[in-house]
């Protein structure tokens, strides 16, 4: 698990930090993302992090049961508006495969965009990266289900 925190001046709530077409464009990315992968990828974009940005995004990792895939291969990115913190965090399954810089550079390929206003640009660069990376140890499987819903979780705390 790898977390990231960002300050930046948001003033958008969590319901609202992007509009439907960009909502759209979001879950299409994980749609693609999916296509090729058994992995599971999941965005969830929330007001507040009360408390360490780790230790909520795990909570909400625990609570959306990406943790519970069949393959230990669930990715969530996690946003705090106003707070100003994200988080991804990978189940074991990749952390166990990727290489110690990966999240790294996903982070810092979504921080560019984001530090622009861009947050759908880059949550959807995030996610068609995360997708590349679980095609390569987690190649899609003909009888693979999708285990975890598409569509962004928002949580208006």
């Amino acid at each position: 698990m790898t977390i990231f925190a960002v300050k930046r001046t948001i003033m958008s709530n969590a319901i609202n930090i992007l509009n439907r077409e960009e909502d759209r464009r979001v879950v299409e990315a994980i749609k693609q993302a999916e296509l090729n992968t058994s992995g599971e990828i999941k965005v969830h974009i929330e007001n507040l992090c009360r408390g360490d940005v780790e230790k909520r995004s795990l909570v909400v990792f625990n609570k959306l049961k990406l943790n519970q895939t069949q393959l230990r291969n669930g990715v969530l990115i996690y946003l705090a508006v106003r707070d100003h913190k994200f988080a991804i965090l990978g189940d074991e399954g990749i952390n166990n495969v990727v290489e110690d810089n990966f999240w790294n550079d996903v982070k810092d390929l979504m921080l560019s965009h984001f530090r622009e206003g861009r947050f759908a640009d880059g949550l959807v660069e995030g996610i068609m990266r995360c997708g590349e990376k679980l095609k390569t140890y987690f190649p899609y499987q003909s009888d693979d289900v999708n285990e975890i819903p598409d569509e962004i979780s928002y949580e208006n705390n």
